[in-house]
C-alpha cells in the first residue's frame, strides 16, 4: 500500500467519523476530487480538534495551553508545507492535497489565523467581526475546497462565492452550536446582539433564555441566505458532479439552520441533525437544481473576504 492510499484511507475513516454531512456529500464528487476533498478535511479536522481539545469533532474541553497548541498547529503545517520530513498523518495529508492541486499558502496561513482567534479568546463585536471570523474558520476552507475542485486562484470571484458557502455554512454551525459552544466558554453572537437582548454570554446556556438565544440564532441563519445565493452562482462554474456535490452540502448545512430556526426555543434540547434520509431527499434536490444556471445573485451587501497582494 503506497503512502498516498494510506493517506487517503484514513482521511475516509476520518471524514465518516467527524462529519456525516460532509461525508455524505463528498460521495457525489468525481474520484480524484473527492480523495482530495478527504485529504484536506483530514488536516481542518485535526486543526479544530487540537484547538478545541476534542477528538473528531466532539468531547470539545478547554485545553488550558491554547497559545501552546496555537503554536503546535503553525509549526506541523509549516513543517508539511516547507519540508519533507515525517508529520503526523493529517499534516502529511495536508502536504499531499497542497503538492497536488498548487494550494495557495495565504488560504491556509488565513486558516490558521482562524484557530489563533480562538486561541486568544477572542469575542466578536459586531457582524463584521463576526464575519471576519466566519471566513476564517470556514470561508477559507471554500476557497482551498474550490482548489480542490479545478478553480483557479486568480478567479476572484468564484472564490468569494466559494468562500460564501463557507459563510453560511459556518453561521448555520454558530446557531445550531450556541449553547453547547457557552457550556464550554465559547461564544461568537456579537456583543452588540447580547446587549440588544439585555443578556451577557454567560447567560447562553440558561435554559430560562432559550426564547432570546432562540432570536439570535434566526437572525444568523437569516444572514446565512443571501450567502448560500451568492455561492449557488458560484456552484454553477463547476464541473458536473463538483457542482452536485456543493449544491446538496448547501441543502444540508441549510436545512440544519432552517430547523433551528424553526425549533425555536426548542432547537437545543437534542442537537439538531438531518436524517439519512432528509439527506438523500436534498441530494436528490440538488440533483435537480444542478441542471440550472445557478442564478444571478449579486454580491452587492455581501461581506467580501480580504484580498492579499
Amino acid at each position: 500500500m503506497t503512502l498516498r492510499t494510506e493517506l487517503v484511507a484514513a482521511a475516509r475513516e476520518t471524514i465518516a467519523k467527524g462529519s456525516q454531512s460532509f461525508a455524505a456529500a463528498s460521495t457525489l464528487f468525481a474520484p480524484a476530487t473527492r480523495e482530495r476533498a478527504w485529504l484536506l478535511y483530514a488536516w481542518c479536522r485535526a486543526a479544530d480538534d487540537l484547538t478545541d481539545g476534542q477528538e473528531l469533532g466532539h468531547g470539545a474541553a478547554p485545553t488550558g495551553a491554547a497559545r501552546d497548541v496555537q503554536a503546535q498547529l503553525e509549526a506541523l503545517t509549516a513543517a508539511a508545507l516547507d519540508g519533507c520530513a515525517a508529520v503526523p498523518l493529517p499534516f502529511a495529508a495536508l502536504r499531499e492535497v497542497a503538492r497536488e492541486t498548487g494550494m495557495p499558502r495565504r488560504f491556509i496561513d488565513d486558516h490558521l489565523a482562524g484557530f489563533a482567534l480562538d486561541a486568544a479568546d477572542w469575542r466578536p463585536q459586531d457582524e463584521n467581526d463576526l464575519l471576519r471570523y466566519c471566513y476564517h474558520v470556514a470561508g477559507t476552507v471554500g476557497c482551498m475546497m474550490a482548489v480542490v475542485m479545478g478553480v483557479s486562484p486568480q478567479d476572484q470571484d468564484t472564490l468569494d462565492r466559494a468562500c460564501d458557502l463557507g459563510l453560511a455554512f459556518q453561521l448555520a454551525n454558530i446557531a445550531r452550536d450556541v449553547v453547547p459552544d457557552a457550556q464550554v466558554g465559547r461564544c461568537y453572537i456579537p456583543a452588540h446582539w447580547l446587549a440588544r437582548e439585555g443578556l451577557d454570554e454567560a447567560q447562553l446556556a440558561d435554559p430560562a433564555q432559550r426564547a432570546a438565544v432562540s432570536r439570535m440564532a434566526q437572525r444568523l441563519v437569516a444572514m446565512a441566505a443571501g450567502y448560500r445565493r451568492s455561492a449557488r452562482v458560484g456552484a454553477a462554474r463547476l464541473p458536473f458532479r463538483s457542482r452536485l456535490a456543493v449544491l446538496a452540502a448547501d441543502g444540508i448545512y441549510g436545512a440544519i439552520g432552517e430547523k433551528v430556526a424553526e425549533l425555536g426555543p426548542h432547537a437545543w434540547d437534542a442537537r439538531v441533525r438531518i436524517s439519512g434520509a432528509g439527506k438523500l431527499g436534498l441530494a436528490a434536490r440538488a440533483g435537480l437544481r444542478s441542471l440550472g444556471s445557478g442564478g444571478n445573485a449579486p454580491r452587492e451587501g455581501l461581506w467580501t473576504r480580504p484580498r492579499q497582494p
